[in-house]
């Protein structure tokens, strides 16, 4: 498969409006900060902080388009050429939003809960590789095909919520 750049920025522009907006809806919110262009957070895989009245959470999130499939991409390299990891691998939020933009449906998966379990059995799961064009050139994105039911069942305290 292949992507544009600016596809996945627009899903990915998309899937943080619609979540920025729920989370500011929350009574218990204090306040939701976009921190994507924030080099400190960009280099943790920090897209939003939620301040809630029990404290600061850390929220990475991934937009999806692919809801049809019933699985969950999970990033292992975001640039295989350069090596580079995939954000599930290393990001420190404390919570991965998972959403798939055409059905507005949420999965919130707890971390680094997840990233423990998927590393213990990410074997069993389909990898599958996508490529960007960039200018001349293109990179290579590497993950595995999750089935959703899967980590429902297997990951405590995955939660979804239809926006």
């Amino acid at each position: 498969m292949t992507y544009t750049m600016h596809d996945a920025q627009q899903v990915a522009k998309l899937a943080t409006a619609d979540i920025e907006a729920r989370l500011c809806s929350k009574p218990e919110t204090i306040s939701v900060v976009n921190v994507e262009d924030d080099p400190d957070y960009q280099r943790r895989d920090v897209d939003l902080i939620w301040t809630t009245q029990t404290g600061e959470i850390l929220i990475e999130i991934k937009g999806d388009r692919w809801d049809r499939t019933k699985n969950f991409f999970f990033e292992t390299h975001s640039n295989l050429e350069k090596s580079t990891p995939g954000c599930f691998m290393y990001t420190e939020a404390d919570w991965l939003f998972y959403y798939f933009v055409n059905i507005r449906q949420l999965y919130k998966l707890p971390m680094p809960k997840t990233r423990e379990w998927f590393l213990i059995t990410m074997r069993r799961f389909k990898e599958r590789s996508t490529t960007t064009p960039v200018g001349g050139s293109h990179y290579t994105t590497v993950g595995r095909l999750v089935p959703i039911t899967t980590v429902m069942m297997e990951v405590a305290g995955v939660k979804m919520e239809q926006l």
